[in-house]
């Protein structure tokens, strides 16, 4: 439990913004996207139904194609159940891509759960999540919000599932990692080298 929460205190990265393009304001539903990887495609469903501030953020940096040259470049995995964790990617080394930052949604408030192959935003605080997002590898309820403390431990905004290409996922988890990291908590699980996402589209 204690790598979960330290783990959860790290998955970082900034995002408040309040309303996506008029396509995404009207969709419902959920809505297909696939992930073109150096590594293969990952195919997802995003929940703009449940989620609809972060699936519709996520959108917005799709239909931008922001996420087109950007990287996954973290794999966290559990001591002890290496094919356990997380795969976490995003925008780096151009700010001006990064959009403002968005809502936090609670999981208590869409009912969506940390489950295996669910995508999430990463965060650093209510209000604070920008492009990053990460995908589970094995149910991580740790990344719940915590019904006893929801002001508190607030924990992350689950907004999708993958639907094809865990084995993708799971590749990436298992790829090889730099044991430096500006963050020192973070050694051992910077990817080395990142992962390119080449592109990510609507599907249909």
């Amino acid at each position: 439990m204690t790598l979960l929460i330290d783990r959860r205190a790290l998955l970082a990265c900034g995002l408040t913004l309040v309303a996506g393009p008029a396509l995404a304001q009207a969709e419902t539903g959920l809505v297909r996207v696939a992930m073109n990887t150096g590594k293969g495609v990952i195919t997802l469903d995003l929940n703009v139904g449940k989620a609809p501030i972060t699936a519709r953020n996520f959108l917005r940096y799709v239909d931008l194609r922001r996420y087109d040259g950007a990287s996954i470049f973290r794999a966290s995995r559990v001591a002890g159940a290496p094919q356990t964790g997380v795969i976490e990617g995003g925008i780096t080394g151009d700010a001006s891509k990064v959009l403002r930052p968005i809502a936090h949604e609670s999981t208590i408030k869409t009912g969506l759960t940390h489950k295996d192959g669910t995508i999430s935003m990463a965060n650093r605080g209510a209000g604070t999540a920008t492009s990053d997002f990460f995908i589970c590898v094995g149910d991580q309820p740790s990344f719940d919000a915590d019904p006893a403390a929801p002001t508190t431990q607030i924990g992350f905004a689950a907004f999708g599932q993958v639907v094809d290409g865990m084995d993708v996922v799971r590749a990436i988890l298992a790829s090889p990692t730099s044991q430096t990291a500006r963050v020192a908590a973070m050694r051992g699980e910077m990817l080395s080298p990142p992962v390119p996402i080449r592109s990510v589209r609507r599907v249909g």
